[in-house]
């Protein structure tokens, strides 16, 4: 097949580097002015560019052929090779590829001028995984990385002195300079400009200032490191816009965010013509032996002329099979009306009554039984449902057609022997009940299968009552299947038209090349044929397939005079017609085209006369006509014997149209739309033009709207939908004047159209394509037939494309879907969108939201041939489509967004503070119970210090367990009582003392898995005077990401020792270790584990108790490793506060299964029943990897009231043991026993998680109430905790669009875009807590969002890192009011939340106050002018679609990137992007910039259960994460 070259409107030029290194200083300074003014957001991108062009016009060459205006931009590259100027006249005639239905040249040629004249943008392609691509050489394409990220970019927020501790390593800055000259002269392919890259340091500014200039005239793109971060600069290049004004506190505007609604535009074009009347066609002729049925008919045919033929089938190599004659057709219907009423029974009651509905299950193949079957249900009286053959459980729309049976009441179904043979079976050996189907009984209406009925019975004929006749399924346009009924009047009725219009007569012959079960082929074929004894040729699709050519073939064999096709028909034809020259289509008199009403089947009526005038087809044969399941035949061009006018044509303007507006195109060749007309209206019918929307008021004659018909002879109404039959099948149209233009009720047909010259109707579309951007409307056809004159055509196939449009944020979107060809390059057919995409916008001057290309043979096709639009919709809503390429432009189309948030510019003073209360509302501030009240405070003063504690029990209780740790079997694998403790802890200070000459000061880091060792050496540090650092040890596994860690916490800590096991102490100086680390360098090791029994030791006492008494280091979920410093005072206090507030002494058991490496989790683990005496169980959460029970049945069976997890532990139990609850049972797991399950975060509560926790394990006892949180931080590791008395935790539902406002607003549960957020825990003893604003550091009132400021004993006293500058951090832990009470220091956690006094009274009797951690302030978001929370935003994403398993977001620049976790596969993943894209448009009002897909497991977690957002970015900056896809979003 050969392509069509596309025409010489396409040669543009690229001005050569040449050209732009000769500009004149002063132009190319001017233009750096520009570039300057666009990087400040002092001009528009739009502006910029005009400027930019105006600058550049004199020298830039003119371009030979094109017109000035089509060179707006000097950067257009040439879009597809251009053909040599004569080309145009020796093009071949082959148009063969073509889909003619949407095929006009003049069409195409508008698209590429549109595209010549379209500034070509460059557009990031997106990337699929290496496996999918073959990678070119990195060397070819990497530039050396100079920074993972700058410093301006939030990711060293806090970082003055905390390290980063990414895994992602940064590289040494190299030769910038080098890498540029290689650039330039070697990267013609580089794919964008890229500006926005600084880098900190003198040099770095010259080489950006350098790179910009040459960006500026050559394009020539530097790729920044790797693929993935050169594509996101590129889309940033695409993205430039004016940057927005930052936060600030104090705001005019009311939170509600309002969608922009788009204004009219003033200067859009309005009806100007006067209001149009009815339109009659001429009256019904009275013929005297009209037949009062259509039975009557079929009696008197089969009685009279039984010979004459009915109907021909052919098969599939298009010889005759069978001819049915009238006579046959008589009995057959006959014998099969007999059989359907007396011989199906059951319980000898009849199976089927009169009135009854029937459905009729035939392939297109078998006219014959399909004819008898049909009038045999009609002697029968019952009611004939014509629907597809299902051929598998799946097939598109089939659990619709199932909806519609079972609405009908629908039991039997008819079918032939070979069709029920074929139909898919169950093991019984009965046909399947397909998805959504009514159990159905299945009759084979073959010969041997009915009965003769006796001489004496005969069916009754009666004249055409106001019965049902039959019922014709339609698809609307949400893909909901309805039943429109017919009667028996309409059916005489509109075979009477028919007959009259087309001036059937008695036996001539007809070529059906429809679909006999419905429609025009129903009409044509079926009823009006035995009306008026006609013989008809019916060729069925499946001969179509195998020879397009075989209806012109039967036309020419058995000299039809009529033949009834779709566009699509004689479309193919034309592919095949070379073949036959012996082909005469004289006999023809009406070549009726039965979509005419699609506006692009012009085109191939005048290609198909074109071809076969030369083989006797005359002009005026081709007969249009416009038609709809409601409204039946609506118009048909009449046979030129009938004396009509000449046919029309009009030339109409597309953007008028898009306005409802008739405006006759002539000078903009590029956006108009050729169509011709349908006829003149039926015999006997009323036309008119109503409003699409609204009150049907009648249409001014150039305006266009939706026809409307009142006659006899359309459907009576829907099926079972007494409303929608109302609105369609019962309209009034009404004048200006507000009154009815008729007694009569009118059919609306949903076609779209206006009555031109000579009364004429012309059809521009169809309410099933309508679709509605911005107010204007726009006709699915008409962009189909854009995206198919974009050349070449050879990525995608012709005929299997879809357009619909799908409604996100308060607009329709288009959505564009089409089969991608197997042999297609990914480049090629990327290139193909984005033309496609601009092709679009400029003709119809509408953006495209998502454009998808599908596999070959994978869309939803209709059963005969075509794409099912609804289904394909439905798939694309579901995320079931399973796209290969997908391009996104919500950008560009997305233009209803909320304005973003300005900051006012005068501030008035921050607030009035009167007493205690801030702008007349209390100041947010609460505290926990009074230490100095609950204990004694000799007891307390006594034990200042740690190890005096652990010596003091030692001695007064010497053999009682303090822990019990549990391995995976659930046994106790090691246990220590106090005695043995402090004799452990006595030893390995002495060893530090003498086998590692420390001093006391020294710090020594613990490198121990969870266990008694890592508690003893503690103790043993703090008997040596040491100061401890506790280390996670490295994974054996995964050294090459964990052991860095290590060494980075060993070195910032500055450890002189490492104290570990045998088994560590191996693999940290081990090959592997090497290859991750300089094991050279690592301090003295010393392992614990056969230590000598020692004499009695001096044990160190601190001279003040604000000595350092240990390190705490951690990792922040932004990837800053952060170590606080911990005094003896404030750890007792911390202890003691925990003491309180869970009631702990000796006698209790607590279970605890977290992590003991920092945090709270360390002081539960290590510290907490040293203080109190109770005994701990210790359940190692790696434990649960090969047992998830484990902690729950420990739990249990110890009675444990109180207990410990993290958020990872929750959720490895909830995923875990959801389905096992009666397995656990069975076990005797028995959590009643549990007062109080904390899990330990230091996060907002994860609500959904504590609810499924409680919902799964309520079987097994667990109290709704035992489940609740605690809140803790760097600054100090406990400010909330449950505890065991006090009111249980309160949840409040906000507002999520407040909360981008920085605005708490309360709202009933269950309210749109409400937030469930859960009490953390009650405040701890000796705690004050007070909400301060993040920038006035003033308190703020109750109820009101900011930062959480927390005063205590047991804060930590400061950040611990190598560089001392603790200016910059000093406000975190020393900080005060700038107002109301200033004396007080406080501790900043970086945390926002709000304080809110409850009805609910605590311990004390005071009313209870409840705070509320929103989420931490590092790790918001700052987009549009508003703060959002990354886990709402992940919380709707992974509501979207069930293949996403996990989600995190963070920002880079001004774009949001979305990273998700595909559970299901691969080809999975691209149904995501829209997904993802719609759900964050929908809920947040914000546009995702890149969605990357990758594996489970991808993202990130720490111990705490807390996604590495930072270390996921600077993975996906580095290239590092292995996407299986990265989208772009325009």
């Amino acid at each position: 097949m050969a392509e069509r070259n596309s025409t010489g409107l396409l040669m543009m030029l690229e001005p050569s580097p040449v050209i732009a290194m000769t500009l004149p200083v002063e132009v190319r300074e001017k233009v750096a002015e520009l570039e300057l003014e666009l990087s400040e957001g002092d001009i528009t991108q739009k502006g910029y560019e005009k400027k930019r062009a105006k600058l550049l016009a004199p020298y830039t060459p003119q371009i030979q052929g094109v017109e000035p205006s089509l060179q707006k931009d000097n950067r257009i590259q040439s879009l597809s090779q251009a053909a040599p100027p004569g080309s145009k006249h020796n093009k071949s005639r082959a148009t063969n590829t073509r889909d003619e239905r949407f095929r006009s040249d003049l069409h195409t040629e508008a698209v590429h001028a549109a595209l010549a004249k379209y500034k070509e943008r460059k557009m990031p392609m997106p990337s699929k995984r290496r496996s999918v691509l073959v990678q070119s050489s990195i060397e070819a394409c990497t530039p050396p990385d100079t920074s993972s990220a700058s410093e301006d970019e939030g990711s060293l927020r806090r970082a003055g002195r905390m390290v980063s501790s990414t895994p992602y390593q940064n590289h040494p800055a190299p030769n910038v300079e080098h890498w540029f000259n290689r650039v330039i002269q070697g990267s013609s392919t580089s794919s964008s400009a890229s500006s926005t890259s600084s880098h900190p340091g003198g040099r770095g500014h010259a080489t950006t200032a350098v790179l910009a200039d040459l960006m500026a005239y050559t394009q020539i793109g530097v790729p920044v490191n790797s693929r993935v971060s050169s594509k996101i600069q590129q889309l940033l290049n695409t993205l430039k816009r004016p940057k927005r004004p930052s936060l600030r506190e104090f705001f005019i505007d009311d939170f509600e965010e309002l969608v922009d609604v788009q204004q009219p535009d003033p200067n859009q074009p309005k009806a100007e013509g006067n209001q149009m009347s009815p339109l009659a066609g001429e009256p019904l002729g009275v013929v005297t032996n009209w037949p009062p049925s259509l039975l009557a008919s079929l009696q008197r045919w089969g009685i009279t002329q039984p010979r004459s033929p009915c109907l021909t089938a052919l098969d599939n190599a298009g010889k005759p099979v069978y001819t049915l004659t009238y006579g046959k057709l008589w009995t057959r219907s006959q014998k099969l009306a007999f059989t359907l009423l007396n011989k199906l029974s059951t319980r000898n009651e009849p199976l089927l009554l009169p009135g009854d509905r029937v459905a009729l299950v035939f392939p297109n193949s078998d006219p014959v039984m399909f004819m008898v079957a049909f009038y045999g249900c009609l002697l029968a009286e019952l009611i004939p449902v014509p629907i597809e053959v299902p051929l598998t459980r799946k097939d598109a729309g089939s659990q619709q057609i199932g909806f519609l049976l079972g609405s009908c009441g629908v039991t039997l179904a008819l079918t032939t022997d070979a069709c029920q043979k074929g139909l898919p079976k169950a093991q019984t050996g009965e046909v399947v009940t397909f998805k959504g189907w009514p159990r159905l009984l299945w009759f084979v209406t073959d010969g041997k299968h009915v009965v003769k009925p006796p001489k004496d019975w005969h069916p009754t004929i009666r004249e055409a009552n106001n019965e049902i006749a039959y019922i014709e399924y339609k698809t609307s346009k949400e893909g909901s299947t309805m039943g429109i009924t017919v009667s028996h009047p309409a059916m005489l009725a509109h075979c009477h038209a028919l007959t009259q219009a087309c001036g059937y007569t008695e036996a001539e012959t007809i070529c059906n090349v429809l679909d006999f079960k419905r429609d025009a082929g129903l009409w044509h074929g079926v009823l009006t044929s035995v009306m008026t004894r006609m013989h008809v040729i019916s060729i069925p699709y499946s001969l179509m397939k195998v020879n397009p050519l075989s209806w012109i073939q039967k036309v020419h064999t058995y000299k039809a005079r009529v033949a009834v096709v779709k566009s699509r028909d004689m479309h193919w034809s034309l592919l095949a017609q070379r073949d036959q020259r012996d082909v005469s289509l004289s006999s023809l008199r009406m070549l009726i085209v039965t979509d005419g009403a699609n506006p692009w089947s012009i085109s191939s009526c005048d290609a198909f006369l074109n071809v076969f005038q030369a083989r006797g087809l005359r002009p005026e044969v081709i007969c249009p006509c416009a038609s709809s399941a409601e409204g039946m035949t609506v118009a048909i061009r009449r046979p030129p014997e009938s004396g009509v006018p000449p046919p029309g044509k009009a030339v109409l303007s597309m953007s008028g149209l898009s306005h409802s507006v008739i405006r006759v195109d002539t000078e903009e060749k590029l956006s108009v739309l050729t169509v011709q007309d349908v006829g003149q209206v039926m015999p006997g019918a009323l036309v008119c033009v109503v409003r699409v929307e609204g009150t049907p008021y009648l249409c001014q004659t150039d305006e266009v709207g939706e026809i409307c018909v009142s006659s006899g002879s359309t459907g009576m109404a829907y099926y079972g939908l007494p409303g929608m039959t109302k609105n369609t099948f019962q309209t009034i149209p009404v004048r200006a004047s507000g009154g009815p233009i008729s007694g009569r009720p009118f059919t609306r047909t949903s076609l779209l159209g206006f009555v031109g010259p000579d009364n004429l109707v012309f059809i521009v579309g169809r309410m099933d394509g309508l679709m509605t951007v911005c107010g204007r409307r726009h006709n699915a056809d008409d962009v189909v037939a854009t995206a198919l004159a974009v050349e070449p055509m050879k990525f995608v196939y012709r005929g299997r494309i879809a357009v619909f449009s799908v409604s996100v944020l308060h607009d329709e979107r288009i959505v564009v879907v089409a089969e991608q060809r197997p042999d297609a390059s990914e480049e090629g057919s990327f290139q193909w969108m984005s033309r496609v995409l601009q092709a679009i916008d400029s003709i119809h001057q509408v953006g495209v939201y998502c454009l998808a290309l599908v596999p070959a043979n994978t869309m939803p096709k209709a059963p005969l041939g075509g794409i099912h639009i609804s289904e394909t919709k439905q798939r694309f809503l579901e995320g079931a489509l399973h796209p290969c390429n997908v391009l996104m432009c919500p950008h560009s189309c997305v233009t209803n967004l909320p304005k973003p948030r300005q900051k006012q510019p005068e501030v008035g003073p921050a607030s009035m503070i009167v007493g205690n209360l801030v702008a007349g509302k209390r100041i947010a501030q609460a505290c926990g119970r009074d230490v100095a009240q609950l204990e004694d405070n000799d007891q307390a003063r006594k034990f200042l210090y740690m190890q005096d504690v652990l010596q003091w029990r030692a001695q007064a209780t010497p053999d009682h367990a303090l822990f019990l740790v549990l391995n995976a079997k659930g046994t106790v694998s090691s246990t220590a009582s106090c005695l043995q403790l402090q004799k452990r802890a006595e030893r390995v200070a002495v060893a530090l003392i003498e086998k590692g000459r420390l001093n006391p000061g020294d710090h020594v880091a613990l490198v121990y898995p969870p266990g008694i060792d890592l508690i003893a050496t503690f103790y043993g540090c703090l008997y040596a005077g040491c100061v401890p650092v506790t280390v996670r040890p490295p994974h054996p596994q995964n050294l090459a990401t964990t052991l860095p860690t290590v060494k980075m916490i060993v070195e910032v800590s500055k450890s002189v020792c490492i104290l570990t096991t045998q088994a560590i102490m191996k693999l940290l100086k081990s090959k592997e270790a090497a290859a991750a680390v300089d094991v050279k360098s690592w301090p003295m090791v010393l392992d614990t584990d056969d230590l000598p029994r020692t004499k009695r030791l001096q044990i160190y006492k601190p001279p003040t108790p604000e000595m350092l008494a240990y390190l705490d280091f951690s990792v922040s979920t932004m990837g800053i490793l952060a170590g606080v410093k911990m005094s003896h005072a404030a750890t007792s206090a911390l202890c003691r506060s925990i003491k309180l507030q869970c009631e702990l002494y000796p006698s209790r058991q607590i279970a605890i299964c977290l992590d003991p490496y920092c945090g709270l989790g360390f002081a539960l683990w290590c510290l907490s029943s040293v203080y109190s005496g109770h005994q701990s169980i210790l359940v190692p959460p790696l434990e649960l990897d090969s047992n998830v029970s484990l902690w729950l049945s420990a739990v249990s069976q110890y009675k444990v009231r109180i207990t410990f997890c993290s958020y990872s532990v929750m959720e490895m139990c909830t995923k875990g043991l959801g389905t096992q609850t009666e397995t656990l049972r069975l076990r005797n797991i028995n959590l009643s026993c549990v007062r109080t399950c904390m899990v330990v975060a230091e996060e907002r509560p994860r609500i959904t998680l504590t609810q499924s926790f409680s919902k799964i394990f309520k079987d097994l006892g667990l109290s709704p109430r035992a489940v609740s949180t605690t809140f803790g931080c760097r600054v100090n590791m406990a400010v909330c905790l449950q505890g065991t008395s006090g009111p249980d935790p309160t949840t409040v539902y906000l507002d999520m669009r407040a909360l981008r406002h920085e605005r708490v607003r309360m709202v009933e549960r269950g309210s749109p875009h409400s937030l469930s957020l859960m009490e953390s825990g009650k405040i701890l003893p000796g705690v004050k807590v007070v909400i301060a604003n993040t920038e006035t550091k003033g308190p703020v009132g109750d109820s009101h969002l900011g930062e959480v400021w927390v005063s205590s004993p047991h804060n930590a006293t400061g950040y611990y890192t190598v560089y001392g500058e603790d200016a910059l951090h000093a406000d975190h832990f020393n900080t005060k009011l700038s107002f109301g009470d200033t004396q007080t220091v406080w501790a900043r956690t970086g945390y926002l939340g709000f304080l809110r006094r409850t009805e609910l009274t605590d311990a004390s009797g005071e009313r209870h106050d409840a705070l509320y951690v929103v989420g931490s302030l590092d790790e918001t978001l700052e987009l549009r002018g508003m703060r959002y929370h990354p886990i709402d935003i992940e919380t709707s994403v992974i509501r979207s679609h069930k293949s996403i398993a996990e989600c995190a977001v963070f920002t880079w620049t001004n774009l949001l990137v979305v990273v998700v976790e595909l559970s299901g596969s691969e080809q999975e993943a691209l149904d995501l992007v829209p997904l993802v894209t719609n759900v964050v448009l929908e809920d947040h009002y914000l546009i995702v910039g890149v969605v990357v897909v990758v594996d489970p497991g991808v993202i990130p977690i720490n111990s705490r259960g807390q996604k590495q957002r930072m270390h996921l970015r600077d993975g996906f900056l580095a290239d590092q994460l292995d996407p299986i896809y990265v989208a772009y979003n325009m």
